[in-house]
C-alpha cells in the first residue's frame, strides 16, 4: 500500500513577502486515498473539506517518495538529506528509543531561527530523545516517543507531553484536538514575538494504527466498507 504523509505548506501574508509564515502539517501513516484533494485516487466516499482547502491555498505535492518509514522520513524532512545520508541517527535502547548527534545531524529549523524566524513544533516526535528545544525550536509541545517507550502506543489520548523542555506531563484529551488548539493559539499570536515571521511544524499522530477516531467521528461513514489493499501485507522472503 502506498502511504504518504499529508504535507501542506501554507504561505501566509502577501505572495511577494520575502519571509512568509510557514505552516508545515505532517500526518502520520495516512494514505493519500483518504484525502479528498487527491480526488483522482481517493476513495469516492472521502470528505476532507478543510484539508482540501489548505491544499488549494498552499502547496500540494502530487508525487512523493520515501526510502523508508517513520524516523528516517522525519530526519529527511528536518535535514534535507536522504535517509542514508543522515549521520549518527540510530535506534538505541527499548523501542522506539533513538538518539542522534546534533553536530553531525543539524536540523534546518536552527537556520530558520538564525534568519529571524520564530520556530515551533507541536505533536509527535520520533527523531531521537533530544527534541531540540532551545536549539531548533523556540516553542515546543512534544510527545516524545523515544524518551518514553511505555507511553509510545498512546497515539490519541493519555499522552506524556513536554512543554518547552519541561518535565513530561500526562495530558488528557484527544491528541488531534489538543494539537490543533495549541497550533491555532500560536498562529494567532500566543507564545511568540509579534512582528517576526514564524515556522510551525505540526505533527499529527492519531491516524496511525490503531486508527482510533474521536467519538464525534465514529459514525461519519456508517455504510462505508473500507477495502483492504492487496499490497497491505506484501510477501516477505524467508
Amino acid at each position: 500500500m502506498r502511504t504518504v504523509a499529508l504535507l501542506a505548506v501554507l504561505l501566509a501574508g502577501s505572495r511577494g513577502a520575502e519571509r512568509p509564515n510557514i505552516l508545515f502539517i505532517y500526518s502520520d501513516d495516512q494514505s493519500h486515498r483518504t484525502v479528498g484533494c487527491y480526488r483522482e485516487e481517493a476513495y469516492p466516499w472521502v470528505r476532507t473539506p478543510h484539508i482540501d482547502r489548505l491544499a488549494a491555498r498552499g502547496v500540494r505535492f502530487r508525487h512523493a517518495y520515501i526510502g523508508t518509514w517513520c524516523m528516517p522520513s522525519r530526519a529527511t524532512l528536518l535535514t534535507g538529506r536522504h535517509p542514508h545520508g543522515v549521520e549518527s541517527m540510530r535506534m538505541e535502547g527499548k523501542y522506539p528509543g533513538s538518539v542522534y548527534d546534533p553536530q553531525k545531524c543539524p536540523f534546518w529549523p536552527k537556520e530558520f531561527r538564525r534568519q529571524g524566524y520564530v520556530t515551533a513544533q507541536i505533536g509527535k516526535w520520533h527523531t531521537g530523545t533530544d527534541t531540540g528545544f532551545g536549539r531548533d525550536w523556540d516553542y515546543q509541545i512534544v510527545w516524545n516517543r523515544p524518551a518514553h517507550p511505555d507511553n509510545a502506543p498512546k497515539y490519541y489520548d493519555d499522552q506524556l507531553l513536554s512543554f518547552n523542555g519541561g518535565p513530561p506531563t500526562r495530558t488528557e484529551g484527544y491528541s488531534t484536538d489538543n494539537y490543533t488548539r495549541w497550533a491555532e493559539e500560536f498562529i494567532r499570536g500566543k507564545h511568540r514575538e509579534a512582528g517576526k515571521p514564524w515556522y510551525l511544524w505540526l505533527c499529527y499522530g492519531a491516524v496511525h494504527g490503531p486508527s482510533t477516531p474521536a467519538d464525534r467521528h465514529r459514525r461519519d461513514y456508517p455504510d462505508v466498507e473500507v477495502p483492504v489493499p492487496a499490497d497491505l501485507y506484501p510477501p516477505r522472503a524467508g
